[in-house]
């Protein structure tokens, strides 16, 4: 794992997107020179500049996608799916920003009127050529990173469990040492052995000799949290909130910036939203009432920030009166859904009013999901720390929604806000954007709708 800006990303998948842009911005850069001496002699700096941008573009629409996501590539059919949408898509975006920033590739069409098509399938092949080779590393146990686990076998089956639940290939566990051998673990054998991390349950002592190493080691808890991105619930201590406040305090300077850039980032991105699809909420607000009686936008009191509750919009889905008998969840197929609804609740159209609660403040684009005051009174009598996903603003879309599907029952909650909680004690701008990145291919693939 690579750390960015307090973000823990994939190394092997942060040097595939360095290798990608790389080629990609020397393919580009070759194309545009050659464009550019059957016009105009022109600078390498200019040229350069305009083959970054349009590199970076379609490493970011790939990434959008979901292309460097470890869990991507071991999917053969989700792989093959994937990068085909993203080559499609990135040569678009690629098209649409070479427009923007005056990039003229139409000479190139006079010599070779196929070279749009040929580069296309060759950037497809290639995408789906590299993630290949990665999944056949893992499978065979190249990338794997060597662990110690310190502990009982009941103390450490959680750390096994999240093991097992983890991308193929991933980990590789060299030997379980019970607590009464710790004293065995010399930090110098560890290196010789290529141990990657060495993992100490819940109680386990360390050696003093062990700590002034260069040893890497995590607490149990701490590196489910590192690998699955989300918090253990069971091993949560009442204050954890305050100890992952108290571990930023020396960047309140840095805090304080990145709130004023999540604030901007949330009204630029919810003007340009409402921007972009006013045509089609024009649309939906049309079609809704044609189907069934009733109002076109559905307003619901939500609970927000520190327990303050708000009116939440969105474009009705349901029957007018699909809670005549009270608040309840919705399920799959829910009969109450009617044939519009369930359309734009699987292209997360509802949503799109949404932002307007985002302008007033009310709402984040980024965030926990809001809920109703019903349901956030029933769940935290049921699920321990549930009240603690209030002390961010909630969000359109959040790490728990691009990381698990629509929750209906009590234990999705729970699921939920283990996900909900490693946002709330990780939250940062990258973060958010990451989020961004990911919800385009949660709506674009329909993951999770109900």
């Amino acid at each position: 794992m690579a750390r960015f800006m307090r973000y823990h990303v994939s190394a092997e998948m942060l040097v595939l997107f360095l290798f990608e842009f790389g080629l990609g911005f020397a393919v580009l850069y070759n194309l545009i020179v050659s464009a550019g001496a059957a016009l105009q002699p022109r600078t390498t700096f200019v040229d350069a500049n305009q083959a970054a941008v349009l590199a970076l573009a379609i490493g970011l629409t790939s990434m959008a996608i979901g292309l460097y996501r470890p869990e991507t590539c071991l999917r053969t059919g989700r792989l093959l799916l994937n990068t085909v949408v993203a080559g499609v898509i990135s040569f678009l975006v690629a098209l649409l920003v070479g427009m923007v920033i005056h990039v003229n590739l139409a000479p190139l069409q006079d010599h070779r009127p196929l070279w749009a098509a040929q580069l296309l399938v060759a950037w497809i092949l290639l995408l789906f050529a590299t993630r290949l080779i990665y999944r056949a590393a893992l499978r065979a146990g190249l990338l794997a990173r060597r662990l110690v686990l310190v502990g009982s076998s009941a103390e450490v089956a959680a750390t096994l469990k999240a093991l097992a639940a983890s991308r193929e290939g991933a980990f590789s566990v060299q030997r379980i040492v019970p607590v009464s051998q710790i004293s065995t673990l010399e930090p110098t054998r560890l290196l010789r052995e290529r141990i990657w991390a060495v993992v100490f349950a819940n109680g386990a002592p360390m050696t003093d000799q062990f700590k002034a190493s260069t040893v890497r080691w995590f607490t149990d808890a701490d590196f489910r949290e590192l690998q699955l991105r989300r918090l253990d619930l069971t091993e949560l201590s009442p204050d954890w909130f305050q100890g992952a406040a108290a571990s930023r305090a020396p960047d309140a300077w840095f805090t304080r910036i990145e709130a004023f850039g999540r604030r901007a980032l949330d009204i630029v991105t919810a003007l340009l939203l409402l921007a972009l699809t006013l045509p089609l909420m024009m649309i939906v607000s049309v079609l809704i009432p044609l189907e069934s009686a009733g109002p076109v936008l559905y307003r619901q009191e939500r609970m927000g920030l520190d327990g303050r509750c708000f009116t939440l919009f969105k474009f009705r889905s349901m029957r007018a009166d699909a809670e005549a008998g009270g608040p309840i969840w919705a399920a799959r197929r829910d009969s109450r859904v009617t044939r519009i609804g369930g359309f734009i609740r699987k292209c997360r159209i509802d949503e799109l009013p949404q932002l307007f609660n985002v302008l007033r403040g009310e709402m984040s684009i980024i965030g926990p999901r809001p809920e109703r005051p019903h349901f956030v009174e029933q769940l935290a009598e049921a699920i321990p720390f549930y009240a603690d996903r209030l002390r961010v603003r909630p969000g359109v879309t959040g790490w728990a929604q691009v990381n698990y599907p629509y929750g209906a029952s009590i234990e999705d909650a729970r699921q939920k806000l283990s996900y909900d909680l490693y946002y709330v004690k990780h939250r940062s701008l990258l973060l958010d954007v990451l989020i961004l990145f990911a919800t385009v291919r949660v709506i674009l693939f329909q993951e999770g709708a109900r």
